[in-house]
């Protein structure tokens, strides 16, 4: 059977030591995106097996038409909007799920929360032009976080705030809110409540048909002078154009993001990446040695289980 692995942009599957578990598999790497669905289903016409790295190639009905000898999809964590499993199961293709971390996702969405408040690339970026001290950050200290959606990351934000001695207030669902008040947090009695009252918004939703565009323009327009929002959970929860907008007119004042609408970006000019109080990365949350190891090991498990007749982890498993 062949195997495809799609979208390693960096070349380092197959430098992973998870990666022995294919060790004499028919293996194809691709290390780019392929957006035209036609010309990607020429590369993967004779795939049998393809694993997926993470939410970076959709797969919908129109890819599926097109990819008879396809089998099994082996997704490296859970399931997300990339990924029709009704599509799937239409065409018979079996979807093993994989297993996650919200380790490096939520170091990253605090890391740029600090170098956002404390306005280190900026710093960074005058003292490599020559210029001495151009900004004037702010601590962490006594702020207020709103952290919006309470899980794993959620919560290990809400840890981390707590340790550089900031207030939390959370707001999500009522279980999401039942829960940090267990922890010890604050909850926000409503949306309007949690944009005014945060120094700090970070996001960590799941995107889905409820959450699209959950943050409005007039939510961000509520925020604080000098108020923050991060981003590294997906960029559709914020209306389009909407963040945009309000950046260019000072409320919130600063923003950090590791998601896009559009993704890989290649366009030095792109909107965001021109304006001077954004700090942006090109959506590496999850992308870390460590969590590669988790998230392809048990992908590539999945893969062999399946090749020796015993899958794993499978989705929809009513596909005969």
């Amino acid at each position: 059977m062949k195997i495809t692995i799609l979208d390693d942009y960096q070349n380092v599957i197959k430098e992973l030591d998870c990666f022995n578990l294919l060790k004499g598999q028919n293996v194809q790497i691709l290390n780019y995106t392929e957006k035209n669905c036609a010309l990607l289903a020429e590369k993967l016409y004779d795939t049998s097996i393809l694993v997926l790295t993470r939410e970076r190639t959709e797969v919908d009905e129109k890819l599926l038409s097109l990819l008879p000898n396809l089998k099994l999809i082996s997704q490296t964590g859970k399931i997300s909007n990339h990924l029709n499993l009704a599509d799937c199961t239409k065409y018979k293709v079996l979807v093993a799920e994989g297993i996650g971390s919200p380790i490096a996702p939520a170091e990253l969405a605090w890391a740029l929360l600090m170098n956002t408040v404390r306005q280190i690339p900026q710093a960074i970026e005058g003292m490599k032009n020559g210029q001495w001290q151009v900004t004037i950050g702010s601590t962490i200290y006594g702020k207020t976080i709103g952290i919006w959606g309470y899980g794993k990351i959620g919560q290990k934000m809400a840890q981390f705030a707590k340790v550089f001695g900031a207030k939390v207030l959370v707001w999500g669902s009522e279980v999401s809110r039942n829960k940090a008040i267990e922890d010890g947090f604050e909850q926000a009695n409503s949306k309007e409540e949690f944009f005014k009252n945060s120094d700090i918004v970070t996001l960590h939703l799941r995107l889905n048909k409820k959450t699209f565009e959950i943050v409005k323009e007039s939510d961000l327009k509520l925020m604080k002078e000098n108020a923050v929002i991060i981003n590294t959970a997906r960029a559709e929860l914020i209306e389009k154009g909407a963040l945009e907008k309000c950046l260019k007119s000072g409320t919130p004042k600063f923003a950090s993001l590791d998601v896009y609408l559009e993704e890989p970006i290649y366009d030095k000019n792109y909107e965001l990446l021109l304006l001077p109080n954004v700090v942006c990365t090109p959506h590496i949350g999850y992308v870390e040695r460590n969590g590669y190891e988790l998230y392809f090991g048990k992908a590539f498990e999945n893969v062999i289980n399946f090749i020796n007749g015993n899958p794993t982890n499978i989705a929809n498993p009513e596909i005969p």
